[in-house]
């Protein structure tokens, strides 16, 4: 078995990111979570996952802070996956993906889901990247330093 790299230790916050969320699975599942799943079930029907995968990511994902496992909302004897606020956190995250691939994998015409405003039934307007002083930046406007504290 091929052993995984980490970058749990890296000075680079989308290696340690990456590092948190895993793979695409688990981003897929907290995609679902904000769609509203809560059960194992709901996540695996939805996404089609072999169980021990599910099962996996999830453990990863509540030990990495970014679901937690409460009691079933029905009082059943099931149990829940719900999002931390450090899972909520992701949600520019998630939408950034999704407007991204609405913008390079689907033909003008394909359907394909929406994200909406719930209140207003509207898409919502792109993800924009602003400066303090709120100027819209593109790549060549930013660089990386190091933060040293």
């Amino acid at each position: 078995m091929v052993r995984r790299t980490r970058f749990n230790d890296s000075d680079c916050p989308v290696a340690r990111s990456v590092d948190a969320i895993g793979d695409w699975w688990s981003l897929l599942i907290v995609r679902d979570a904000f769609d509203g799943s809560r059960r194992f079930g709901e996540f695996q029907r939805s996404l089609g996952v072999a169980k021990n995968i599910l099962t996996t990511r999830l453990r990863v994902l509540v030990a990495g802070g970014i679901l937690d496992v409460v009691p079933a909302s029905d009082g059943s004897s099931y149990h829940e996956y719900v999002l931390t606020p450090k899972g909520k956190d992701l949600f520019p995250v998630i939408v950034a993906l999704r407007q991204w691939g609405e913008g390079h994998f689907f033909e003008p015409d394909e359907p394909h889901s929406e994200m909406i405003d719930r209140r207003r039934g509207q898409p919502l307007r792109m993800l924009e990247i602003r400066s303090a002083d709120g100027r819209l930046l593109d790549p060549d406007d930013t660089a990386v330093n190091k933060v040293t504290r």
